[in-house]
């Protein structure tokens, strides 16, 4: 079984905290040429023997997926179902942006097979909406939250950022309440970080972005934590919330080291295959059809892993989850302990790492500190 990811790299409007892949230059006949390139793509991986189907979970990401219209997504994945079928529960996953939607879409992307929605709300405040770049407004939000429930849709993810400029713990705790009042299974939140070669980077630099200091952000994270606990959300990875059964299964994959398939301009895939490889297609429109139109298949290798950097990203990975690295699996992947391998890195990590029923985990300070503590696992 592998799972499959789709990269529609197109925007409304680029976020000025981006730094994935996108473009805000399109047209109805530039998406609809796209679809075509996917299945194209899609079609050569399935010809190529590498990937084994059925899928498990299936992820369109961006960019911003919602500007691809329901017949459309449901064109990708009648392919998709016809090259490498799908399990029986296969979950699969649409980000939108809440500014691209309306009734009618919804009820089309719930009837051509999506189950899972995940909107790039990223704030209920209209100032700091505006801050971010997004294009839509707190008010669309809760509409389109409305709207996708009417439409069929039960397992509903929102993404948040904090620790956005001027943002105190207080004003934080303000918007969870809000958040929350949506009743979403899922939440996804993420510090704001600083990309080079974005607008902010270059805001920074002018002294025109001042964003909280560690302190600070500690207090936030902290509180999300213990705030969502009391709400019923497990924190079952860093910057990841869910109310129970209610995890993304596809992210889960992520993290475990398990196979992705992946399609479409600057998308990035797994090879499970041997001790790994990391592989992705160039974020490049011209070059990706390019590629295609001469049957060539566009993903290409940037790592393939030895057995010392595949248990290193095992650890890597895994200590991000609350499930964290188990001894039994690391062993028989392995054939050696995760405890001897490893012992200098854990003797560092002190505390903060637990080793409690086979497991390994970080606790809540660890990932506070994950950057930090990780390195010597590397």
């Amino acid at each position: 079984m592998t799972s499959l990811y789709l990269h529609i790299p197109f925007c409304a409007r680029k976020c000025p905290y981006c730094d994935f892949f996108s473009t805000d230059r399109h047209s109805p006949a530039v998406l609809a040429e796209y679809v075509d390139l996917l299945l194209k793509q899609l079609e050569l991986a399935a010809a190529a023997g590498t990937w084994s189907g059925p899928l498990t979970t299936v992820f369109f990401g961006g960019g911003t997926p919602s500007l691809l219209a329901p017949p459309q997504i449901g064109r990708i994945l009648q392919a998709a179902a016809a090259h490498f079928g799908f399990v029986a529960d296969c979950e699969i996953s649409l980000e939108a942006n809440p500014g691209t939607l309306s009734p009618q879409s919804l009820a089309g992307y719930r009837a051509v097979g999506i189950n899972r929605l995940s909107l790039g709300a990223q704030s209920l405040d209209d100032r700091a909406l505006a801050q971010l770049g997004r294009i839509h407004s707190a008010a669309e939000i809760r509409q389109a939250v409305a709207w996708s429930r009417a439409a069929g849709f039960d397992n509903l993810g929102l993404d948040l950022i904090y620790a956005r400029s001027g943002q105190s713990p207080a004003d934080l705790e303000r918007e969870l309440v809000a958040f929350l009042a949506l009743e979403p299974e899922h939440l996804s939140c993420y510090g704001l970080s600083v990309e080079e070669d974005t607008p902010f980077h270059a805001f920074q630099r002018r002294g025109e972005l001042a964003l909280p200091d560690e302190q600070s952000y500690a207090r936030q994270f902290v509180l999300l934590h213990e705030h969502l606990a009391e709400a019923g959300f497990g924190h079952y990875e860093i910057s990841n919330y869910a109310r129970p059964g209610r995890k993304c299964r596809h992210n889960l994959r992520y993290w475990r080291r398990r196979g992705c398939l992946a399609l479409g301009a600057g998308a990035h895939a797994f090879d499970p295959a041997g001790w790994g490889r990391r592989l992705a297609v160039p974020g490049e429109l011209a070059a990706y059809r390019q590629a295609l139109e001469v049957g060539q298949d566009p993903l290409l290798e940037l790592e393939s892993f030895d057995r010392t950097g595949a248990m290193a990203e095992t650890l890597y990975l895994g200590l991000r989850t609350a499930e964290g690295v188990a001894d039994r699996d690391f062993s028989v992947r392995f054939g050696e302990s995760l405890g001897e391998h490893f012992a200098p890195a854990i003797a560092r990590a002190g505390s903060h790492l637990h080793h409690e029923n086979g497991r390994w985990t970080f606790d809540l300070s660890g990932w506070l500190l994950f950057d930090h503590l990780i390195l010597p696992f590397l």
